[in-house]
């Protein structure tokens, strides 16, 4: 038999998201493609990180995390949540939100098994599940607002259904679940005895007065739930790669085990530096970047109306979807290669967060920008001029 590689690596490719980042490089472009977040890290999380390292926390950690960022998050839990939860037991420090979620499908799931996803959705929940022999079970989310309709819910159930995946504040939709639909889909779980993983890595970017819920808060869900973050987007450290995850502790040890296996830990003196940062932050730094990165969505709203892409003011996170349907191309990927080549801003082209179309007509964008470069690609944008009548 010939050398190959393996099947898995089919639904392992390098994502849209990367490959409009190496076309927008290639013109040096403005990317609003992909979510770096490029914001200046917090004074304080630099300096304990860097002390961390000359006090010689350069070593592997405890398979679960540094004790200091475990209590930390604890805290934090117990200060934004109302959640008491046993930073010995239940917290489980990871390599990042995604190396949380891969670990949490190989201690928990079986090849074979079906997850729920809602649609649009973030492609790299799609191809780690993939990638470990699950499948999605799509759930389409009606838009414009992208709400969640019950019967939708009803529809993907199979005997090999095991979970759902909710990712709120969402990518990259930028939609937030609202209580309704989080109860709705923790009674759905209880009904048919699933596991419910969750992507909160936005939980801090939420806007006109919303509120981010934490789905372990809700009755009845801290022994079915799986709640994944990190500080990758909060303190702007996306290349640290330190995240956690919470769960029960008969959940917790085996997903710990995996991430010892697959990562062996989190780097560690980047974790001291992520839980003072967690501890000596004052409530308004939190406030003032959600304030912060109001503004930017509003500037890159208003761009967009103004060159004919409308788009929907998003809820959270730092993304949003828009129309660009008048782009002159036969597909979302040819539609944003066309708008890169008119404008020199690059998006994600829609197609990347449907599985069967849907987002023929839209592009992703990122507003997680300093301000001068949001400032540069919204006047790009805005001089685009692309109305329908200069359409026809």
């Amino acid at each position: 038999m010939a050398l190959r590689i393996s099947d898995r690596s089919q639904c392992v490719m390098q994502s849209e998201i990367r490959n409009m980042s190496i076309e927008c490089d290639k013109v040096g472009g403005v990317n609003l493609s992909q979510g770096v977040c490029d914001t200046d890290v917090p004074e304080t999380v630099r300096r304990e990180a860097q002390k961390a390292i000359d006090d010689g926390l350069n070593s592997y950690t405890r398979y679960d995390g540094i004790e200091e960022l475990r209590l930390a998050i604890a805290r934090k839990l117990q200060r934004l949540y109302g959640l008491t939860v046993d930073p010995e037991q239940e917290i489980i420090v990871t390599s990042g939100a995604t190396g949380a979620f891969y670990c949490a499908c190989l201690a928990l799931l079986d090849p074979g098994d079906e997850v729920v996803i809602f649609e649009p959705y973030y492609g790299y929940h799609v191809s780690t599940l993939q990638a470990v022999g699950l499948r999605p079970a799509y759930v389409p989310l009606a838009p414009p607002t992208w709400s969640l309709r019950p019967e939708a819910l009803e529809r993907v159930i199979r005997p090999k259904t095991r979970g759902i995946m909710i990712n709120t504040p969402g990518n990259p939709t930028g939609k937030v679940f609202s209580i309704d639909e989080l109860q709705m889909i923790a009674s759905f779980a209880q009904e048919h005895d699933l596991f419910v993983f969750t992507d909160e890595i936005y939980e801090h970017f939420v806007y006109d007065g919303r509120r981010h819920v934490c789905p372990l808060a809700l009755p009845r869900m801290r022994e079915r739930t799986i709640a994944i973050s990190g500080l990758s987007k909060t303190f702007s450290v996306t290349g640290w790669r330190v995240g956690y995850a919470i769960a029960s502790k008969e959940w917790a040890r085996p997903i710990g085990y995996f991430s010892d296996l697959v990562y062996v830990c989190a780097p560690a003196p980047l974790q001291r530096g992520v839980a003072r940062g967690l501890d000596l932050l004052p409530a308004s730094f939190y406030s003032d970047m959600s304030m912060e990165y109001a503004a930017k969505r509003t500037r890159l709203c208003r761009a967009l109306e103004a060159g004919g892409l409308p788009a929907r003011s998003p809820e959270g996170a730092y993304y949003l979807m828009a129309d660009i349907s008048r782009v002159p191309g036969d597909s979302s990927k040819g539609r944003a290669m066309n708008l890169l080549a008119m404008s020199g801003v690059a998006c994600v082209p829609g197609d990347a967060f449907f599985h069967e179309g849907g987002g023929e007509s839209l592009g992703r964008f990122c507003y997680a920008k300093k301000d001068e470069e949001l400032d540069e690609a919204c006047r790009r944008l805005a001089g685009l001029g692309l109305s329908m009548r200069a359409r026809s």
